[in-house]
């Protein structure tokens, strides 16, 4: 038998769960009228909504008849549900206004994460702007993410804050799996702070995923630095760009520089075990992008028979 063929035995013997697969969803017009319906539509294990406008500092209370829709959806489907914070949270902000804004439009999303019963929050990482050094802004960032992150703990129904890295524009505070160290320690490795990687970010940051063995040595790195267990989302994305770039520019799946081999290194690996994968691809293209993840999970998961994706 082949090696391939035995460990995906011995995987299947251990119970190594299998990735759940969606994606981010529109909820315009109710986040189970609209967001469950097209989760529906493509089969999504995962779904990933935003509980207001993702470019605005507005925070809406939510509709009580959607939220109790969207909750009893997810169970009787058995989706994982997450939350993105709003794009203008930066924690590391010089301006005192931007600073308070982002503390009340995350603790917005936390609060809505928890009626909802997502599993995490994702916020992006941030940048010390202002010309600050970096060690500077972590400690703003410490100073106001602590007592979020207490909050937190007082109810195991909250879900975790999940940390997202950027793709590097600007001074970023968090862009390469090594900058997750001192974001990590300024928050004292709290128990509720987990990571969600993505893709095209990581590339873009300077990961390259489209060499042999390069997801795996991310992942390994990832592991080495913010520990085992923090990796609790995966957004699965292409890039437009090449490695290095900077630019955070999502392509289809196999239609960008990162390809399906670097994507398909992702199943399989022991530290993305039974993690969610979201796409958050352009959607031209995300029904096509959910099912051909589904191959490549099928082909390279823990439960399958094909090469192991580390040898990609």
């Amino acid at each position: 038998m082949p090696v391939s063929q035995r460990n995906a035995q011995r995987n299947a013997q251990r119970g190594v769960q299998r990735n759940p697969i969606g994606s981010h969803v529109p909820v315009a017009g109710g986040l189970a009228t609209r967001g469950i319906s097209y989760a529906r539509s493509m089969g999504a294990e995962a779904v990933q909504v935003f509980v207001g406008n993702p470019r605005g500092w507005a925070t809406p209370p939510g509709d009580p008849g959607q939220d109790e829709l969207f909750r009893a959806a997810c169970a009787e489907r058995g989706l994982a549900a997450f939350v993105h914070a709003p794009y203008l949270i930066n924690l590391g902000s010089h301006d005192a206004v931007t600073a308070r804004r982002s503390v009340d439009s995350l603790r917005h999303a936390l609060r809505r994460g928890r009626e909802l019963g997502a599993r995490g929050v994702v916020v992006h990482t941030g940048q010390a702007t202002g010309g600050r050094p970096t060690q500077v802004a972590l400690a703003q960032v410490r100073r106001l993410l602590l007592p979020l992150l207490s909050e937190l703990t007082r109810d195991r129904r909250n879900p975790w804050l999940l940390l997202e890295p950027t793709a590097g524009q600007g001074a970023s505070l968090c862009s390469r799996a090594a900058d997750l160290g001192p974001y990590l320690a300024a928050l004292d490795h709290h128990p509720r702070v987990g990571v969600c990687l993505d893709t095209c970010h990581a590339f873009a940051a300077g990961h390259d995923l489209a060499s042999p063995g390069g997801t795996a040595a991310l992942l390994d790195e990832l592991v080495a630095v913010a520990g085992p267990g923090r990796l609790r989302l995966i957004h699965v994305n292409d890039s437009k760009d090449a490695v290095g770039s900077r630019r955070d520019r999502h392509a289809n799946i196999a239609e960008g520089s990162i390809g399906a081999a670097g994507l398909a290194a992702l199943f399989g690996h022991p530290a993305t075990e039974g993690v969610p994968l979201v796409l958050e691809t352009p959607e031209r293209g995300i029904r096509a992008d959910v099912a051909a993840l589904r191959k490549l999970r099928e082909a390279h998961g823990p439960h399958s028979s094909g090469p192991s994706p580390g040898s990609s």
